[in-house]
């Protein structure tokens, strides 16, 4: 028998499951901020991962609505391996310093989710690789003056070719003779791997990113990366003109000849 009652209990359900529905898929749609960087060779649209690489992400969003990617072009491109760009030396005429430029400042890699946190004696030589690389170096590179207690343990550890004198302070110590005020975690689980189509930073080791980028055409990845560069998005559309990036005539230093560069017109930053 039919029953008005249930039946409009049954629509209103539907209906409340199906906006549900809708909301969450615009929910999904919108949850990354997007990145078109047009070039003379085409355009590439990409997805930024703020959600899981904040610092990153927040460092390229800035660098693209400041025209700073604006005439700089794809430098070193190396078929089934990756295409790499963002170097300002490149808007020069001198094609030697290509790569080797920078905004002027470095910042830290986020390649893996916070562990627990580490504080007191370093129990081993990972623990203390972390300190060293998250509190350490980075107040080692900001110009400042060294510390005299931190310069002799450095100046012990190249003696000694360990971590032996470094790992007798705490991670306190080092906190407050750099002045660092963060958390130091170990590693976590992998935030992403350095995969196909995806966005990564170029560095010249730990810690030292600025400007510069890649995406990886290798098709099965390059696995031997993973946890070197910190990868904070992916492309969505334009993966034929990366490829199309990757085969262009080049040097012997893999930079593309003169007259087939792909140079950045603009990088647009949409927020859905």
């Amino acid at each position: 028998m039919f029953k008005p009652a249930l039946y409009k209990v049954a629509l209103l359900a539907l209906i409340l499951i199906s906006a549900c529905a809708i909301n969450a898929e615009d929910k999904e749609k919108s949850v990354y901020p997007k990145a078109i960087i047009e070039t003379n060779q085409g355009n590439i649209e990409l997805e930024l991962w703020q959600d899981l690489t904040p610092k990153t992400v927040a460092n390229f969003i800035s660098l693209a609505e400041s025209d700073f990617y604006v005439g700089t072009y794809f430098h070193r491109v190396i078929p089934d391996f990756m295409i790499q760009g963002g170097c300002p030396n490149t808007k020069n005429p001198d094609r030697s310093d290509d790569g080797s430029g920078s905004p002027g400042y470095k910042f830290e890699d986020e390649c893996y989710a916070p562990g627990a946190e580490l504080t007191g004696a370093l129990e081993n030589d990972a623990d203390a690789n972390i300190v060293w690389t998250t509190v350490v170096m980075p107040y080692m590179q900001s110009g400042v003056a060294i510390d005299v207690e931190i310069r002799d343990i450095i100046d012990a550890c190249n003696q000694a070719q360990s971590f032996g004198p470094f790992r007798a302070k705490t991670v306190e110590f080092y906190k407050e003779k750099t002045g660092f005020t963060g958390k130091v975690t170990k590693k976590g689980d992998l935030i992403a791997p350095v995969a196909y189509g995806t966005l990564c930073m170029a560095n010249s080791g730990p810690n030292t990113n600025g400007s510069q980028i890649f995406i990886v055409t290798k098709k099965d990845g390059a696995a031997w990366l993973n946890g070197k560069h910190t990868v904070f998005g992916k492309v969505i559309s334009g993966m034929d003109i990366v490829h199309k990036i990757e085969n262009l005539p080049r040097d012997s230093k893999d930079n593309p000849l003169a007259d087939n560069q792909a140079v950045v017109s603009k990088v647009r930053i949409v927020r859905d």
